[in-house]
């Protein structure tokens, strides 16, 4: 797929699902139950156990149907393993330029997690495609407008405090897509195994990212 193929999915209908569980096991019905519900695009983290095996995994069981990621990347090889195995898209939690770089030279999107003014311009003018804000929980959205005033120029994906209920004010504060943590995928959904409400929470959050827009 190409760059520009993937950053069009990314966008619609701009919710990234990131995915921190403490067993592989069951990634493979929450992320079915994600795709149900129209959440598309999936960020597997790294500390979850086996993530890369996952990523593959996943990539070959749900081909087009899914958009997959890998988050929680630190440095320049992991994202490269990553891609190798089919990831899509990379996600940081902090500004990393050789990752930034390596994703690059693969062709494939990267969100980089910045938080300060001079940390979003230096992911952006490195290469970065997204500016991932975390933690947004701590700022919301009225951070991300006067961010936005003097640079414009930043695609911002917030993560951090996202759900169906704050993604108007998100989305209305210029972010471009919403990266959604445990608000979707919680431990007890895992614990439970109860797939039928992650499926619930994604179409949710889906209509309210839809409805946010046209309003």
């Amino acid at each position: 797929m190409t760059k520009p193929a993937i950053i069009k999915r990314l966008l619609d209908p701009g919710i990234i699902a990131i995915i921190r569980a403490d067993s592989s096991e069951q990634l493979i019905p929450a992320t079915e139950a994600l795709v149900a519900g129209g959440v598309t695009a999936v960020e597997i983290t790294m500390t979850t156990p086996n993530a890369i095996d996952v990523i593959g995994d996943l990539a070959a069981k749900l081909g087009d149907h899914v958009l997959m990621g890998v988050g929680s990347v630190i440095d320049a090889e992991t994202a490269r393993i990553a891609i190798l195995a089919g990831a899509e898209f990379v996600v940081t939690p902090v500004t990393r330029i050789d990752v930034i770089r390596m994703c690059n030279r693969y062709g494939k999107p990267i969100a980089s997690g910045a938080f300060t003014p001079t940390e979003c311009l230096l992911a952006h003018e490195s290469g970065a495609d997204f500016v991932k804000l975390f933690p947004a929980d701590h700022v919301g959205p009225t951070y991300i407008k006067n961010l936005l005033a003097p640079l414009p120029m930043l695609q911002i994906i917030p993560t951090g405090g996202v759900t169906a209920a704050t993604a108007a004010a998100f989305l209305a504060a210029g972010s471009v897509a919403l990266g959604v943590g445990s608000a979707l995928v919680s431990r007890e959904i895992f614990a439970q195994r109860d797939w039928k409400t992650l499926t619930r929470r994604a179409r949710e959050l889906v209509a309210a990212v839809r409805t946010a827009r046209v309003s």
